[in-house]
């Protein structure tokens, strides 16, 4: 069974900085392209960010280019999204897949907020 479990999240003021995790599982993850995605209240959900199944690609929205960092690491299972310069409008539930899978994780919240 895919599944994936998203932390990290939190309350940030502007300018502050978080880093997402997601731990993922019931699939070889090593063998796939991973992204970020984000929702927040009203809207529809985004993509944040992509990485290759190898790490050596990445991608990222234009609005979060240059602040957001996507990584991971193979013998973990896991991916991160390092999150620098945050912005109110960063206020979100983030979550993580793979492409090929239809399962979404619970996500995690992160308020940008004074």
């Amino acid at each position: 069974q895919v599944q994936f479990v998203e932390s990290g999240g939190g309350l940030v003021q502007p300018g502050g900085s978080l880093r997402l995790s997601c731990a993922a599982s019931g699939f070889t993850f090593s063998n796939y392209a991973m992204a970020w995605y984000r929702q927040a209240p009203g809207k529809e959900r985004e993509l944040v960010a992509t990485i290759g199944d190898v790490g050596s690609v990445t991608n990222y929205a234009d609005s979060v280019k240059g602040r957001f960092s996507i990584s991971r690491d193979n013998a973990k299972n896991t991916v991160y999204l390092q999150m620098n310069s945050l912005k109110p409008e960063d206020t979100a539930v983030y979550y993580c897949k793979a492409f090929q899978f239809a399962s979404w994780g619970h996500g995690t919240q992160v308020t940008v907020s004074s």
